[in-house]
């Protein structure tokens, strides 16, 4: 597991169709036991379900701030 910041991916500035592609890109590059901090807009709830759907038991999300401006998740690598 990695010692360092972890990074962060915040997404409120970038074209919403462009968002999830970042996301999973950002999670493909993490090592197992490592994780990155989501920060949004909104409530990310439809992409966890798209984790769930496409990764399961490969993740883990944990709601850090939940709005109602900013939403931070930390969303982790398990396996």
């Amino acid at each position: 597991m990695s010692t360092a910041e972890p990074k962060i991916i915040d997404v409120r500035t970038i074209e919403p169709r462009f968002r999830h592609s970042l996301i999973f890109q950002t999670f493909g590059a993490l090592a197992p036991g490592d994780h990155f901090v989501l920060v949004n807009d909104h409530d990310p709830k439809p992409l966890q379900y798209q984790f769930q759907a496409e990764m399961p038991d490969t993740y883990s999300w944990t709601y850090e701030k939940q709005g109602p401006e900013v939403w931070q998740v930390r969303i982790g690598k398990t396996a």
